[in-house]
């Protein structure tokens, strides 16, 4: 595992506002009362002392406020559009029954992901199918199920498919995944836009007119139209506007070469969110307005019908929803340099800071009606010296015992959780209205045990 570069530089002189205000990178419903972070009207000191640290909670009514947001500013310009959740963010039977209720369509990228869905009582023609090498047994799970869309991202994969849906004496309709050359401002880990990606069909070299051309042919293939998605985490709107130039001029060279026009063009989702106080991304608003007025002026500038629009937010939808809490334990300080505040999880239950340097704003939960008085390293309990969740942070005076709240931990946290140091994995509350259930367990030492047939 990689580790935190130069982590020996002393705390950073640059001045840091000690009032400063956490809304933004909060839950919607977050408040202060009598000292104490509440979330959906629950006090996260009380939830953490009932359910036990590290714990992921979620704010259910800042979940279907962004999903809501997303449909209203993308219907606002266009009324054949779809918002399809990407369920990699996160991940579990009440987030998919949450995502349905709220009348869009679930994005799968495994198997496992699809049993999920399914099990959550999500419709098949309301879930689409992903991953950029499908195992057979992925392939015939979905067909099987009936999903509405299949993403392709190979010739092999294509045939496949046709072959699959053959032997069933049924039609898939899919998408082909392409790589518009777009490369946009993020990190390098999560472009996924760019002509050397692992993903897709690249415009380069005839590689997506190949895929075109054969999905076409293909028995047992119904080609819907192409997929894109240039990266995560994208504060800079005219990224999208570029791919979305791109995209529709290819649609049409596929109309000249095939005959065939493009019924869905899905533009992915990566749109970015707020971690840190100084981050300013675009609204919902503005991504709406700019990508589906975007394919709107470009298929009326090729002479093209407006297809079906798919939108696929996921940390768009979920992280500012969630905090993890932490009980505080070790604190050194080491003199001239930093003060580290250790917590009872780490790495396995958030591994960004890790990955991708990913930052994060925190509070003490139990104090947090005071001022952002102490910098300090909140480091993880595992045996790696990268293990960091957040490095000079401020936070209001710490002691051993306090909450620790790390904000905006809603988006690939629990999603991609470990075992490492054969740690279990935290528990997931949504918080609504005043009350907190319990949608994923916390796992136990018998979970760790189970598979283990030594």
């Amino acid at each position: 595992m990689p580790s935190n570069p130069n982590l020996a530089e002393p705390v950073p002189a640059e001045p840091v506002d000690p009032h400063a205000d956490l809304s933004s990178v909060l839950p919607l419903t977050a408040e202060i009362r009598e000292g104490h972070l509440r979330v959906g009207g629950v006090d996260m000191v009380g939830l953490a002392r009932e359910q036990g640290t590290a714990l992921y909670v979620m704010d259910e009514a800042h979940i279907r406020h962004q999903l809501r947001e997303f449909r209203r500013w993308t219907s606002f310009h266009a009324s054949n559009v779809e918002t399809v959740y990407a369920a990699k963010a996160f991940m579990c039977k009440a987030m998919c029954r949450v995502v349905h209720e709220e009348g869009c369509m679930v994005l799968c990228a495994s198997g496992g992901e699809l049993a999920i869905a399914l099990a959550a009582g999500v419709p098949a023609s309301r879930i689409q199918m992903h991953g950029n090498n499908k195992t057979i047994a992925e392939i015939e799970e979905a067909l099987d199920a009936g999903v509405d869309r299949v993403i392709v991202d190979s010739l092999y994969e294509l045939e496949r498919i046709s072959a699959a849906a053959v032997d069933r004496g049924m039609t898939q309709a899919v998408l082909l995944r392409v790589t518009p050359g777009v490369k946009p401002d993020t990190h390098g880990y999560i472009q996924t836009g760019q002509e050397d990606s692992k993903f897709g069909f690249g415009l380069n070299h005839g590689l997506a007119m190949e895929g075109a051309r054969h999905a076409c042919a293909l028995p047992g293939i119904d080609f819907a139209g192409f997929h894109m998605h240039i990266g995560s985490q994208i504060f800079a709107l005219q990224s999208y506007s570029k791919a979305i130039e791109v995209m529709v001029e290819f649609m049409e060279a596929v109309r000249v070469e095939t005959g065939r026009t493009v019924r869905d063009l899905d533009v992915g989702g990566g749109i970015g969110i707020k971690y840190g106080l100084a981050d300013e991304p675009s609204t919902i608003e503005e991504f709406g307005k700019v990508v589906v007025d975007g394919i709107k002026e470009e298929c009326e500038r090729q002479g093209l019908p407006v297809p079906r629009i798919l939108i696929e937010p996921g940390r768009a939808v979920v992280a500012n929803a969630g905090i993890t809490l932490y009980t505080v334990g070790t604190i050194k300080e080491l003199p001239g340099i930093r003060t580290y505040v250790a917590i009872d999880g780490g790495m396995t239950d958030n591994i960004r800071p890790a990955l991708y340097g990913a930052r994060y704003e925190c509070l003490v939960a139990n104090k947090a009606d005071r001022p952002r008085t102490e910098i300090v390293t909140v480091a993880g309990k595992h045996c790696e010296t990268g293990d960091l969740i957040a490095r000079d942070v401020p936070i209001q005076e710490v002691e051993t015992g306090d909450i620790l709240a790390v904000c905006a931990t809603g988006a690939y946290c629990q999603s991609m959780s470990s075992n490492y140091n054969k740690q279990v994995r935290p528990g997931v509350v949504f918080v609504k209205d005043g009350q907190a259930r319990v949608v994923v367990r916390r796992e136990t030492y018998d979970d760790l045990l189970r598979c283990d047939v030594g």
